[in-house]
């Protein structure tokens, strides 16, 4: 077997990519379904609206930060395509910063490189980027996070995370663990944060203990007790001042059409257009009324709830705890579509090294079913979309089934997982002298 290292893989990956942005190009203008993305079109106006000093928000169903509009000006006077080189330099980038991640954990260069594959060479994900879909970027925060959080560059790590919050309001989630991970016990003064090995992993019973000391009712209200490091307080502050501040400047130049459209709406958003989500048929059939308080508590409670569980279990190995918590977001949300899969898709490549499940075996078993739970539910959208048929039971149940694996698939990564904190663990004489420092 011919070998591959990053390099060739990003070369390779980078001219993959060309060729489908020139491919898209053509078959926009020779086929009747277009290889380009909705959103990229509604991108392009909007960048075009802000090139000629106008607001963004005067093109419908832009609901998204006006940096990408800012982002995807030159598409109006270099060319068109300007936005998708964007998008999959930044899926270039994601690859790259999955190899970062894994190689600062120690993680053998085979299996980084096979890791990154996961990525880079996923139908799924290197469509995303070249259709004009802007995600690469937000994965590529992300991921930029996560490093500075594990060399202890804390306020770069604040800085981003209210960037990206600002840009997209899903990774708000991510704000319990990494407070959870800003512990006293983990960062010297003075100090990088020492980090755990991928050669010492833990086996499965030390696992299972870890886990459970963290949800020990003794350990939360520890927690609780000392929130309020400088740490934490440091991290909120500048993540906020950063979201705070350029949302603060976007009103003033677009005012509440903007704060409605790229946040506001994210919040409330109740979508009657057939999607993945289990909620999507109750929200069809009553649209035109307004939904009570309980039913909006409904929606909401299971998220929260499964959240909770997910943050305060795995905190401590946050990639993993960020990737159980995306795929947990996702499924149990009010809107599910196809692009928010990338969200986790990122994420997937830094757990693959601690997972004890063989392609082989449950592995596959894992991605057929998810494949075909997703492929029965598209069917059906085929049908009710293309063909015009009155399918819209059939569809919801086929939510249900993709929830079903979803959850399935979820539980069995939880459970072939190894339990692996990043960072290692000080000790409480060193810990009190820090404190003190501090």
């Amino acid at each position: 077997m011919v070998a591959v290292n990053l390099k060739s893989l990003l070369i390779f990956s980078a001219f993959l990519r060309v060729f489908l942005i020139v491919y898209g190009e053509w078959q926009d203008r020779h086929m009747e379904v277009r290889y380009t993305d909705v959103d990229y079109l509604v991108f392009s106006d909007a960048a075009a609206l802000v090139a000629a000093g106008k607001s963004p928000y005067q093109r419908s169903t832009y609901r998204y930060s006006p940096l990408i509009a800012f982002i995807l000006v030159p598409n109006s006077f270099i060319h068109p395509s300007w936005g998708k080189f964007i998008f999959s330099a930044s899926d270039l980038l994601v690859g790259f910063l999955i190899n970062t991640i894994l190689k600062l954990r120690g993680v053998p260069e085979k299996l980084c490189t096979y890791s990154v594959m996961v990525w880079l060479l996923n139908p799924f994900t290197f469509t995303i980027g070249t259709r004009g879909n802007c995600e690469p970027i937000i994965c590529a925060i992300i991921l930029w996070i996560i490093i500075c959080l594990m060399k202890g560059r804390l306020v770069q790590a604040a800085f981003w995370y209210g960037l990206v919050v600002h840009m997209r309001i899903y990774p708000i989630i991510y704000a319990l663990p990494i407070i959870l991970v800003l512990d006293p016990l983990f960062f010297q003064y003075g100090t990088k944060p020492a980090l755990v090995n991928w050669s010492s992993r833990k086996s499965k019973s030390h696992q299972t203990s870890s886990c459970k000391k963290l949800m020990d009712p003794y350990c939360i209200w520890n927690f609780l007790t000392s929130l309020l490091t400088w740490r934490r307080i440091t991290f909120g502050l500048i993540s906020g001042a950063m979201f705070f501040l350029l949302t603060g400047f976007f009103f003033y130049l677009y005012g509440w059409e903007f704060l409605h459209e790229a946040l506001l709406y994210h919040l409330t958003r109740t979508d009657p257009r057939h999607n993945f989500s289990i909620y999507f048929y109750h929200i069809y059939l009553h649209y035109e009324h307004e939904f009570s308080s309980l039913e909006k508590l409904v929606s909401f409670l299971p998220q929260i709830m499964v959240q909770l569980v997910l943050v305060f279990r795995f905190a401590q190995d946050f990639p993993f705890c960020f990737f159980v918590q995306t795929v947990a977001f996702v499924a149990f949300n009010k809107v599910m579509t196809a692009q928010y899969f990338v969200w986790f898709f990122c994420l997937l490549p830094l757990i693959l090294p601690w997972t004890n499940m063989k392609l082989k075996g449950k592995g596959l078993v894992c991605i057929l079913l998810w494949i075909a739970a997703q492929g029965h539910w598209l069917m059906w959208g085929y049908l009710l979309e293309f063909k015009g048929k009155n399918v819209f039971l059939q569809l919801w149940v086929a939510g249900l089934l993709f929830l079903a694996a979803n959850t399935f698939v979820l539980i069995n990564i939880i459970q072939q997982h190894t339990y692996s904190p990043v960072f290692q663990q000080s000790s409480p004489a060193a810990s009190k002298k820090r404190v003190k420092q501090g």
